[in-house]
């Protein structure tokens, strides 16, 4: 009996021991498997580089193939060929390169439906240079909604990432595709021809200077050319309320009333770009790609100028160019001012640098409030400035008309009226340089 009852207490005590041992490891254990499953895991990890076609597939809805063509541009091949808007492709290709988990669901994983991973809601495939594929699938959020579950192909293991990286990746047609309207950059663009209802103009450039062609040869804003020619470039489809086959769009342009057609020039070729306003909607039609679309009022009002506001209102083109001479008469009053080195010199003395600074100033903003055709009689004020190191001279005669003035530069036969406010202050700006020494006295 004591033999027996010695059994029973051994046992009973390596059955305690053995339970202790469990509990005491058991617990790590458990922490340590779920440690692992809420540390981030790689899903997809990919060299950009290497990337050449992306295939997005949703439920309902066409597919969407991405192909990178050997000069390394992105192209839309389906459901139709489009050019792809590559910023917004790399964007997608960028996040699929280095896709990580929130967490690990489960390393095997048996029956993926409870995940909607067996239809899932985004499939991706993956296409590198060496043929070897990837395949992606996006199911369900989680419960929480802040992540979706996701798995990589034949892997059994089921992972959450991120509802933001599946926005990243989940994008439409409309989100992939190129909305420029033209295949040109302001950079290239060599020629304009804005036609209008009334009116045709031609805009032609010389290295960064634009010149107005017609309906005459005219010295051209270059500053508002220049904006006219970047809103070309830049003009794009609004899609944000595309009606999806466009039929809506095509109808409306048709109603509308055309505001001008536009001819672009570039060492490529010509492209053509049709603008039609209805109420406060403005609609282009392009001859680079197919379709009617709506666009931005910014184009439709840089269209809807007329040739004086492209035209160039001052009377002087040195700019911040150095001078190397001015000569001015206003009446019985000469000055004459050359430069050499840093200080201006009249008749011997060197002249205060800040007052012949401020005159320079007046001369470089001299500018037209409008264009006239006539007024112009004998000349009040004469002045001429050298610039270039000598190599132009720009000469501009200005006479009184009125409660105004008349300027004409020198071989043109463009007439500027000028307020007589500015004209004042610039003959008062030639009265106030005195030499350096006087000025400090």
């Amino acid at each position: 009996m004591k033999i027996r009852n010695l059994t029973v207490a051994a046992f009973v005590l390596l059955l305690f021991v053995g339970i202790l041992y469990w509990s005491e490891h058991r617990k790590p254990l458990d922490e340590a498997a779920k440690a692992s499953a809420d540390v981030p895991h790689t899903i997809l990890k990919l060299d950009e580089g290497t990337i050449t076609k992306v295939e997005l597939k949703k439920k309902n809805a066409e597919p969407i193939v991405l192909t990178k063509s050997n000069s390394g541009t992105w192209q839309i091949a389906l459901p139709k060929p489009l050019n792809a808007d590559q910023s917004a492709v790399s964007s997608v290709i960028s996040t699929l390169s280095s896709l990580n988990s929130d967490r690990l669901v489960g390393d095997k994983v048996a029956d993926v439906r409870q995940y909607g991973l067996d239809y899932p809601s985004l499939e991706v495939d993956i296409t590198e240079k060496d043929t070897k594929a990837q395949r992606l699938l996006i199911g369900d959020e989680t419960p929480a909604g802040s992540a979706v579950y996701a798995m990589v192909g034949d892997d059994p293991r089921v992972f959450t990432m991120a509802g933001y990286k599946k926005t990243s990746i989940d994008k439409s047609l409309n989100d992939l595709r190129d909305k420029l309207l033209l295949t040109t950059t302001a950079d290239k663009i060599s020629r304009v021809q804005l036609i209008r209802k009334d009116q045709e103009i031609e805009f032609g450039r010389n290295k960064d200077e634009w010149q107005i062609l017609k309906p005459r040869p005219l010295r051209a804003d270059s500053i508002q050319v220049g904006e006219l020619v970047r809103q070309l470039a830049d003009a794009r489809m609004d899609l944000s309320s595309s009606d999806g086959d466009g039929k809506e769009t095509v109808s409306a342009f048709d109603k509308a009333a055309p505001i001008a057609i536009v001819e672009v020039t570039d060492q490529s070729g010509t492209q053509e770009l049709q603008v039609r306003k209805n109420k406060d909607t403005y609609y282009a039609k392009s001859s680079a790609l197919e379709g009617t679309y709506k666009v931005g009022s910014d184009l439709g009002q840089a269209l809807d100028k007329g040739l004086d506001e492209f035209r160039n209102k001052k009377l002087f083109d040195f700019g911040f160019n150095d001078l190397a001479m001015i000569e001015m008469h206003s009446g019985s009053t000469a000055c004459f001012l050359t430069k050499s080195g840093p200080d201006w010199w009249s008749n011997g003395k060197k002249m205060d640098s800040g007052a012949v600074q401020s005159y320079i100033s007046d001369l470089r903003d001299l500018a037209a409030t409008k264009f006239v055709e006539s007024g112009f009689t004998n000349p009040m004020i004469e002045v001429a400035v050298t610039s270039d190191a000598g190599k132009r001279v720009e000469r501009v005669s200005i006479a009184k008309s009125g409660s105004s003035y008349i300027a004409k530069r020198e071989n043109e036969l463009t007439l500027y009226q000028v307020d007589s406010s500015v004209v004042d202050g610039l003959q008062k700006a030639a009265a106030d340089i005195k030499p350096a020494s006087t000025a400090r006295k």
